[in-house]
């Protein structure tokens, strides 16, 4: 059920206005970042798009101490601090990216960019050498300084008012909390808004150098979701201008690890309302494992997520339809390490390899083999695959691991394991790559994307508008009880003559 339907059914509510989203996913082995890692392959600089999605897999090694203890943030705290430099590099970077020798401006303010980064990322391993409360703290206050100043409205109800009195009670601002919400909040982000400029001009909380640009005025994307979960780690970000229209910001996880709970493998979703459009994105890592039968815990893994997965109720209202499962959303991009391998032994996948034959290997492709019997993914689509296998690779190098293991037990025969799959109608596919970043025995992998959108348009605008100016002086006048029940006696009461 599209958020629009929560209008009126009358003609030109609304219009689809398009919007770029990139996705990307990337195994990373275990390894925290360094300063000096670039994200070229992973964020490409001429890029542009309105809304990132970017998830990682095995941010932290999956040892039991993370597993089973606690929950290691140095590395997430690293990428953020990396990813927020990608995207929001000043601009006269971004003119000369692709110029063989910059101009002295730019090389004076990567220079400057890059000793800010440095100066972060020795904060993050000071912090992280402390307890790990001041670690937790340490990694919400740089999330924070990337993410918008009044981020709680993310969360809140936006959806649409009807003019009408017995409409407006079955929308959304129906909902008496999502209303009080709305009004009680602006003193809160007022005082936010204060603190958080206390400290663009002071230095952060624990006085950490966060990259050039320091203030929020000069980000041109604002960090709206960021979610850890042992080693699954995603982030979203959106275009400064594009915040005001995100609504019902939820994240749920799922953990299919260990005993079939633990998070070593699992999910984290991310549901969002854009305009009067829902979406849910899912960032998953799946059962390993190549022998045949494995395939089929990757597939119950994908089952139990869409099963599992619940949304909070923003809206309390027992008529609310905004989505509460994986499915119930207008648009879902689903992606991640699916570890599926390829039914091939290893001498006939090498011959393949060997001859860039990737339409005989990804017939053998377990993940399209399953999609072809309706086991998984049944109605979800991908695009074509034109590029090679991205695991398993030796580290810092263009050689498969395979190629330099002598042991057959624990050789690992090239896969796609990490894909991109999306759901819903108005998506349309412009790329699907891989990067080819040498720091994990994983390439990343990413995608763009042509989503249709539908937004209000101005004359709906107004009718909201005015509903929620209506309903606001309707909720705050006294009702009298007494008067109302006065004027119904004297209209049953017979007339005197």
């Amino acid at each position: 059920m599209r958020l629009s339907h929560f209008l009126a059914q009358t003609p030109n509510n609304t219009t689809t206005e398009p919007i770029r989203i990139f996705v990307a996913t990337w195994n990373v082995g275990g390894k925290a970042p360094t300063a000096e890692l670039n994200l070229d392959d992973f964020l490409p600089p001429d890029d542009h798009s309105d809304i990132y999605v970017l998830g990682f897999q095995e941010i932290v090694p999956l040892n039991a101490g993370n597993v089973l203890v606690i929950e290691d943030n140095e590395p997430a705290a690293r990428w953020l601090v990396l990813i927020n430099q990608a995207l929001n590099r000043p601009a006269e970077t971004d003119a000369n990216v692709f110029q063989h020798e910059p101009s002295p401006s730019v090389d004076s303010t990567a220079s400057r960019a890059s000793s800010s980064l440095d100066a972060s990322f020795s904060d993050i391993a000071k912090t992280s050498s402390s307890s790990t409360i001041f670690q937790k703290s340490y990694l919400k206050s740089i999330r924070k300084s990337f993410m918008p100043v009044q981020r709680k409205r993310l969360k809140a109800c936006n959806c649409p008012v009807e003019m009408a009195k017995s409409s407006y009670r079955d929308a959304c601002f129906g909902c008496p909390k999502a209303y009080a919400y709305e009004i009680d909040s602006s003193e809160e982000d007022e005082q936010e808004e204060k603190k958080e400029k206390s400290r663009d001009s002071s230095g952060s909380a624990h006085g950490e150098v966060i990259s050039a640009p320091t203030t929020r005025d000069q980000l041109k994307y604002n960090l709206i979701a960021c979610k850890q979960m042992v080693g699954i780690f995603v982030t979203v970000w959106v275009k400064k201008e594009l915040v005001q229209h995100i609504g019902h910001l939820r994240t749920s996880c799922i953990g299919r690890g260990i005993l079939g709970c633990l998070g070593n493998k699992g999910c984290i979703s991310v549901s969002m309302t854009l305009h009067q459009t829902s979406f849910c994105f899912i960032c998953s890592h799946l059962a390993s494992g190549q022998k045949e039968g494995d395939e089929f815990r990757r597939n119950s893994d994908v089952l139990e997520i869409l099963r599992l997965t619940l949304f909070s109720r923003i809206c309390r209202r027992s008529v609310r339809k905004i989505p509460e499962k994986i499915l119930e959303h207008d648009k879902v991009i689903w992606f991640g390490d699916l570890n599926y391998r390829i039914a091939l032994n290893y001498a006939d996948t090498k011959k393949f390899l060997m001859e860039n034959n990737w339409n005989a290997l990804f017939e053998r492709d377990q993940l399209k083999i399953e999609r072809d019997a309706g086991r998984v993914f049944k109605g979800w689509n991908e695009g074509k695959i034109y590029f090679a296998p991205t695991y398993k690779y030796s580290y810092n190098s263009d050689a498969y691991a395979s190629e330099t293991t002598t042991s057959k037990k624990k050789r690992r025969t090239p896969a796609w394991c990490d894909r991109i799959l999306w759901r819903g109608d108005g998506i349309v596919q412009l790329s699907y790559y891989r990067g080819e970043s040498r720091f994990s025995d994983h390439r990343p992998v990413c995608g763009t994307f042509i989503v249709e959108v539908e937004v209000l348009n101005r004359k709906a605008k107004m009718r909201q508008s005015n509903a929620n100016m209506k309903i606001g002086a309707e909720e705050l006048l006294p009702q009298d009880k007494n008067k109302d029940k006065g004027s119904s006696r004297s209209m049953n009461s017979p007339k005197i003559s």
